[in-house]
This record gives structure tokens, C-alpha cells and sequence, in this order.
């Protein structure tokens, strides 16, 4: 398995950020458009956020399964040209009005409402694809769409809060509920039919094009989720499935109060004695949907934090997590796929040896790295190959933004270090600084493409209520930017390789013919694996 991620250039969009006429971003024109338009500009890699089903808060890291995906982004055109639907059913319904944001409220109170009429007008259930679907997934899809039917019996409320013998998963109550919901149960398995027959078509299409697509993955899983559910004694929780501790990290350059996730922290040892099976199986899932997996908040596996469950973060500890055990099993499971580590966050010992001893790629971040001294390890001249440097992710600030919360010295010299002093200059300053550094790949958020203000922010760690809504409008990524990143791109090399083999083959072509030479020049030109800028 190879481990280093070419050189290569990408963009952060979150699926739900893309345009569409249904309130949210999804798998439909806007998309193939979108990877289009990456193929234009040169680049490499797609980086989505976590595209499973959101609970409440819509934080794509609090899913209700890590092996679900979210059916806001089924696309509902594609199942009108399937005659699953037709256009009125989904012109009837208020998928709101704003064009730059997601209105969550409408779409949740629409979205279902749309799928239960394709569900009751498909004849797609009886089909081969769908039964093999069924049955290839049984593992987690038969968990999953009972425990998203009994949500739906209990009045969406979390699985704590169940009758007791559903909530403790008794066999007979399993039994019960499973004839009681059938026909809810098999709604959401056809969901999940529908989603990822939808996401393998899109993903093949990026792929065709030369776009490998970054996926993310949270490293813990929500308390309320089928996962937590189906398997409680893999987690630290008491006789009562409560958690005992759960997850989250102390004060940071994030937030003073720093961060109670709330999430239930595993139980390693448990996982151990059975060889990490659910994470072999977590992990292959994602190599099945994404080329790259960014591993969120790695320093966890290495050593991680736990809060008591009535404390707040400066309450908590640290603790030693598996380590190499965990990624020896993560890379038995992934195959071709590849891995990015987000080690971002506290700096400690037992992260920066596990993340040399996997040799997975790290993450530098810009926004971190004009603190005024020049040793800081996010700048550009001390970066190394193996990494992935990124203006900003989604909990940062964007590039605009952030210049305008920058101190007095970071500012200064962030001045010195570019050349530049006008605002938008220096946000473009910045990303070329990500294009030029030696760092194999490069990402960048699309609103910084785009030169957007922090009103089109996606994340502000530790609030609620205003997150993950921003969009992408219709053709507001349009030529100028697309040639502006293509030629950073070619500058920097960090165009596809199949563009530098197709250039060179022009070129030599072109010296051919003005020679009197008539050989096929493709039977002895060597292609070009690396170019030569």
C-alpha cells in the first residue's frame, strides 16, 4: 500500500455546501458540474466533510451511523428521470429561499416526506441490485434502519430513552419491533440503496477525471447512533449504558473553555481481544467510498482525552490509546486506499511517534503559522513532503476572515513573509503559499478560492445554530478562479500527471513534425511519471 499522496492540489467542499433547488447540496448535475470544473482547474482531490446522517445540531460529526449515508444528499431530480418521482412531488414542499445557506429546519421537516413517496412507487425492491445490496450490507444496514425505524416509533428521541427491552436490544423485543416497523425498516434500508447507488456512481464519474476524493471520518462515533446501540460493550459506558467518561479535548487555540463532544469513548481493551473488528470493518467501508481518509482527530488513537460526563473540559485527563495496534489493524482493512492524519490540536510525544512510525501523511494548517517566529512548524519553509497543508479547514476562520483577527505582530509578519500589504492580495498570498510548499498535497476551502468573508464560515467550534449551512451558489466558482488555480497548479506542479504526459506527447509530437520523421511517436516515447518543472 502506498502511503505518500502524489503531489497534487485539491478543494474542500462539503457535499451539503454544493447548489441545488432542494435547499442542500447532493449527488446530482451540480456535483458532475463541480468535478468538472476541478478538472479544469487542474486539480487533483475532492475533500468532502462526513457525509452520514446528521442528528440534532447537523454537525456532519455527529452522525447516527458511521456506515449510513445522509439522505439529504440523494439527488431528487435523478429519481424524477427514474419516474420514482414525479416534479410536483417535490415542487410541493419549501426547501427554503436563501441560495448561500442551508435552511435545516425545512429540509428535515421535506426530505423524508419526498423519500417515503419514492420508497411507495419504486419497483426497485424487488430487483437484483437491490436485494444484493441488501444482503452485502446486512451487517450494519439491518442495525441501522431498525434503529432509525424505532427513532421514528419513540418520537425521535435517543435510544436511551426507549422502552427498556428495545433499549437493552432483548432478543424478543428485537423480534417485536423488527415485525412491528417492517415496512419503516425496509424504508431506510431502500435509502441507503438509493444513496450509495447515487455517491459509486458519483465517485466513479471523479475518478474517470483523474479527481480522487478525500473523504473524513470522525474518530468517534455519536452516543446516539445504531453503532452505540448494536454494540455497547465495545464502548466505556456503565450497567446502565450511560457513558461513564466521554470525549472531547482541554482549552486550545480552538476555544478557552476547550471541547465536551459528548461522544462515548471506546473500550480498547475490549476491541483488542477481537483484532479491532468493528474498525476493520468501519475502515474498509470507508476505503470502499473514498480514495483518501482523513482520520479526524488522530492524536486520539495515539493518546486521548476523557472528561467525566458531569465535568467540563479542564476536568479531564489523558489517556493512552492503542496506538500501532489500531493502525496495523486500519491498514490491513483500507487495501489501495490512503490515509491522511489530522494531528492537529495539543502537540504530545505518543502522536508525533505514532504518526512516524505509520508514515501517514499529517496536516499543516496556514492560519496557524504567523505567530511572528520563524521556527513555527506551519510555515511553508519548515514543512516536510509528507503532509498535507491547508489554508484553513472547516473550524477555522476563512482566509478573509482571518486577516481580520490577526494580531498586530502575525500581521506584521505575514506581510514580511509574502511581500504583500492589500487584504485580498495577502489571502491569495497565503493560498500560493500552500501551492508552492513542498508538502505533497495541497487543499484548499473553497471560500477561500473565492475569496469569501467569515459570513460564509462553516464552523465555530464549540457553538450551535449557526453551523454548516454555507453553499456554494450557482457558476460563483467560475473561470477566473478555475484559471487562477490552474496555473498555480502548473507553476508548482502540481497538475495531474496524466496532464504533463499529455503535454509532453504534444510537445515532442510538434518537434516531430517539423523534422522529416514519421514514426508513431507514442511507440517509443517513455511516458513521464514525474514532471520537470
Amino acid at each position: 500500500m502506498e502511503k505518500r499522496l502524489k503531489r497534487g492540489a485539491g478543494i474542500l467542499l462539503p457535499v451539503s455546501s454544493l447548489p441545488s433547488p432542494y435547499g442542500i447540496g447532493t449527488f446530482g448535475k451540480a456535483a458532475y458540474e463541480f468535478v468538472d470544473k476541478l478538472k479544469k482547474a487542474g486539480q487533483t482531490y475532492w475533500q468532502v466533510l462526513p457525509i452520514g446522517p446528521t442528528s440534532y445540531g447537523d454537525s456532519p460529526y455527529q452522525s447516527f451511523s458511521t456506515f449510513a449515508g445522509n439522505p439529504y444528499f440523494i439527488d431528487l431530480d435523478f429519481l424524477i428521470e427514474e419516474n420514482i418521482l414525479k416534479k410536483e412531488d417535490v415542487e410541493a414542499y419549501d426547501w427554503g429561499s436563501a441560495l448561500d445557506s442551508v435552511d435545516y429546519g425545512k429540509i428535515y421537516e421535506s426530505r423524508f416526506k419526498v423519500l417515503k413517496k419514492a420508497f411507495n412507487n419504486t419497483k426497485e425492491r424487488e430487483s437484483g441490485k437491490y436485494k444484493k445490496f441488501v444482503s452485502d450490507n446486512k451487517e450494519w444496514l439491518d442495525d441501522y434502519a431498525l434503529f432509525m425505524a424505532c427513532k421514528e416509533h419513540f418520537g425521535q428521541k435517543e435510544w436511551l430513552l426507549w422502552n427498556e427491552d428495545i433499549k437493552k436490544r432483548k432478543p424478543q423485543a428485537v423480534a417485536h419491533y423488527k415485525n412491528l416497523l417492517k415496512e419503516n425498516v425496509e424504508f431506510w434500508k431502500y435509502v441507503q440503496f438509493k444513496f450509495y447507488s447515487q455517491w459509486k456512481k458519483l465517485k466513479k464519474y471523479a475518478n474517470d477525471n483523474n479527481i480522487s476524493i478525500i473523504g473524513d471520518i470522525p474518530i468517534y462515533v455519536a452516543l446516539d447512533s445504531s453503532d452505540v446501540w448494536a454494540n455497547p460493550l465495545q464502548y466505556q459506558i456503565d450497567e446502565n449504558l450511560m457513558p461513564v467518561d466521554v470525549a472531547g479535548c482541554p482549552p486550545d487555540i480552538f476555544s478557552d473553555y476547550g471541547q465536551k463532544w459528548g461522544n462515548p469513548l471506546y473500550d480498547w481493551d475490549v476491541m483488542e481481544k477481537d483484532g479491532f473488528a468493528w474498525w476493520k470493518k468501519r475502515m474498509a467501508s470507508a476505503a470502499s467510498m473514498y480514495d483518501v481518509i482523513r482520520i479526524d482527530h488522530f492524536i486520539g488513537i495515539a493518546k486521548y482525552y476523557a472528561i467525566p460526563v458531569d465535568k467540563t473540559p479542564s476536568d479531564g485527563e489523558y489517556r493512552l490509546g492503542p496506538g500501532k495496534k489500531l493502525t496495523d489493524a486500519i491498514d490491513e482493512a483500507i487495501g489501495d486506499a490512503q490515509i491522511i492524519a489530522e494531528d492537529l490540536g495539543v502537540s504530545m510525544p505518543e502522536a508525533k511517534k505514532l504518526l512516524q512510525e505509520t508514515d501517514y501523511p499529517g496536516m499543516k494548517v496556514l492560519q496557524f503559522a504567523f505567530d511572528g517566529h520563524c521556527s513555527n512548524e506551519y510555515l511553508p519553509h519548515n514543512h516536510n513532503k509528507n503532509c498535507v497543508v491547508y489554508t484553513g479547514t472547516h473550524d477555522n476562520d476563512t482566509l478573509i476572515g482571518y486577516l481580520d483577527t490577526l494580531d498586530s505582530k502575525g500581521y506584521k509578519y505575514l506581510k514580511a513573509y509574502t511581500g504583500c500589504t492589500d487584504k485580498k492580495a495577502l489571502a491569495l498570498a497565503i493560498i500560493r503559499l500552500a501551492y508552492v510548499s513542498v508538502a505533497d498535497t495541497s487543499v484548499i476551502q473553497m471560500q477561500d478560492a473565492l475569496m469569501l468573508d467569515n459570513s460564509a464560515r462553516m464552523n465555530l467550534p464549540s457553538t450551535i445554530g449557526q453551523n454548516w449551512k454555507w453553499r456554494l451558489k450557482e457558476n460563483e466558482f467560475g473561470e477566473k478562479e478555475i484559471q487562477k488555480l490552474f496555473e498555480m497548479a502548473d507553476v508548482y506542479s502540481r497538475l495531474p500527471e496524466v496532464i504533463y504526459k499529455e503535454r509532453f506527447l504534444e510537445e515532442s509530437k510538434a518537434e516531430l513534425s517539423s523534422s522529416d520523421c514519421s514514426k508513431d511517436i507514442e511507440k517509443f516515447v517513455e511516458p513521464v511519471n514525474s514532471p520537470v518543472i
